[in-house]
């Protein structure tokens, strides 16, 4: 075995349907989660898990969480960081809405004033009031930190950003918006709400949902426009290659979690295109 720190150590008994599934149970204390059977992923780390069991009752299991540290160099670590703050969920549908709003083919009756309000609002119910909800549940006990690291903690930011994002596709569907916003309102609602499900088996990355949603809404828009989109969407493709890349670099995620919250994006962006 490779000489790797240990980072800590559980011992528990199995349930009666045996070890193998015990394994794949996750195992949540001072920000260790175990995801898969034979893998441990920790903030900034990859990890490998050694277990040792009672062959002939299996009384009990103990399994050692092995830590290597992160190989990447401190320039790509802080670069991958300072992607994932720049490109934070709070702020993807924010970027998007300042792109249609100050794209005169989606809104050209509006004047300066009206889409200053309109940016506002989108600013308003997709920045600050998750970012105030998430503040306020780690200022009250509800969750362990503002970065989220478990799924656990994950939860009550995910019901309440529901409830914003429900809320803004309501009234944009009811106030004769352009469908493009309409359908990407209902896109942000619906990924969140599957991430919130997707949640309880894995931590998939917020991130990489948000990123799926913005470079299909892009596409879509390429695809249903006569308006030249070859720009945009080259930078929206490289943007969520990049986030992504900056996740796996900066954080807990398995590629698996990466490519789940793209798949994630994407289909809650297709399900809305053919709603609206």
């Amino acid at each position: 075995m490779n000489d790797f720190p240990i980072a800590d150590t559980y011992c528990s008994s199995p349930p009666r349907r045996g070890v193998s599934n015990f394994l794949k149970g996750n195992f949540e204390r001072g920000g260790l989660r175990n995801f898969y059977e034979n893998s441990v992923f920790v903030t900034g780390s990859v990890s490998s898990l050694q277990f040792t069991t009672d062959n002939s009752r299996f009384s009990y299991v103990c399994i050692m969480i092995i830590v290597k540290e992160n190989d990447y160099h401190p320039a790509l670590r802080f670069a991958a960081a300072f992607i994932s703050y720049v490109f934070h969920p709070l702020f993807i549908p924010v970027y998007i809405s300042w792109f249609l709003i100050y794209h005169n083919s989606f809104f050209p009756a509006f004047t300066g004033s009206d889409k200053l309000i309109m940016l506002l609002r989108f600013l308003v119910m997709y920045s600050i009031f998750p970012l105030v909800t998430v503040l306020l549940a780690k200022a009250l006990g509800f969750i362990d930190t503002v970065f989220l690291k478990t799924s656990k903690d994950r939860i009550i930011p995910y019901v309440a950003c529901g409830i914003y994002y429900f809320w803004m596709w309501y009234v944009l569907r009811n106030q004769d918006m352009p469908d493009e916003v309409v359908m990407l309102s209902l896109a942000i609602f619906l990924a969140s709400s599957i991430g919130l499900i997707a949640n309880s088996f894995y931590k998939i990355s917020m991130h990489a949902i948000s990123v799926g949603v913005m470079a299909t809404f892009v596409l879509l828009l390429g695809f249903s426009t006569y308006m030249n989109f070859g720009p945009y969407i080259s930078i929206a493709l490289f943007i969520a290659g990049l986030v992504c890349t900056a996740r796996l670099i900066h954080s807990d995620h398995s590629t698996k979690e990466i490519y789940m919250g793209l798949a994630v994006g994407a289909f809650s962006q297709l399900v809305a295109y053919w709603v609206v």
